[in-house]
């Protein structure tokens, strides 16, 4: 099973009149080797100069690339049974891409899952903007050639590693489940996974074990926020931790205290 990073740019915003111009494929496949793959296409129509202002395609640059229906195969073959990455790709890219190959009379290709990191900062509450430019400035990802098909694919796989990196606790399952707490909220285990550790395999910080250790993190056991790291209810719930340190949370004394220390550490880290 591959990887790949998905991006497109388009004539416009809608799938049904607009088509694409140019699409990339960033990531690797499943012998590990690196993959980067960027065309431009001849959308068979004008580009609208306020789109070319978006992503520097011009008229000019696609007169004499090939159609879509050149590259359709290829496509298909990338994203069939593959981990296709994007973001705001399952509402964008996979919109293009459908309408492109039912223009086409051709079977759509199904990726084994989609993983949309626009659906990841909405699923876990993050404070917006949620454009992929000011999130890849928020976490340090540089974003040079923005809007280019390739550099939006590169960026969106940076920004899905970061994103697991800063809440490890969310993908701790297998990729399919990824997608269903994502397209739904929910998924078939909050405790276990075939991934790594769950919730009951990590050390517990308090004698009722509410609070579990997870290296430098402390995960909720419990409640309306069970798999979820303080440092990320913080973001998403902060009155919530006034609550956890309070005598009503039937934590004990010493682990309230280690708690407020760990919640202190985000303000000076």
């Amino acid at each position: 099973m591959s990887v790949f990073a998905l991006d497109l740019e388009t004539t416009g915003l809608r799938a049904n009149s607009d088509r694409i111009v140019q699409f990339a494929f960033v990531g690797s496949d499943c012998d590990g080797n690196q993959i980067r793959i960027e065309e431009l296409i001849n959308p068979q129509r004008a580009i609208p100069y306020e789109a070319s202002r978006i992503h520097g395609i011009y008229n000019r640059d696609v007169a004499s690339e090939a159609e879509f229906s050149v590259h359709a195969d290829n496509i298909h073959q990338m994203m069939e049974d593959n981990v296709i990455v994007g973001h705001n790709i399952r509402r964008f890219d996979m919109d293009f891409i459908t309408a492109e190959f039912l223009r086409l009379g051709k079977k759509t290709p199904q990726p084994k899952v989609i993983i949309d990191t626009l659906e990841i900062v909405r699923r876990l509450k993050l404070p917006r903007p949620h454009n992929l430019g000011a999130l890849c400035k928020r976490y340090g990802i540089d974003l040079i050639n923005a809007h280019t098909a390739a550099a939006d694919a590169a960026a969106s796989l940076l920004l899905l590693w970061r994103l697991m990196k800063d809440h490890p606790s969310n993908f701790r399952q297998d990729v399919a489940e990824i997608e269903r707490w994502l397209t739904t909220g929910s998924s078939a285990s909050s405790s276990s996974d075939s991934l790594g550790r769950g919730l009951n395999d990590l050390e517990p910080l308090d004698k009722q074990g509410r609070i579990r250790i997870d290296g430098d993190d402390l995960i909720l056991a419990f409640g309306r926020h069970k798999a979820s790291s303080l440092k990320q209810v913080k973001v998403s719930d902060a009155p919530y931790l006034n609550w956890l340190i309070s005598p009503a949370s039937l934590i004990d004394e010493e682990s309230r205290e280690l708690v407020k220390q760990h919640i202190s550490s985000f303000s000076s880290a």
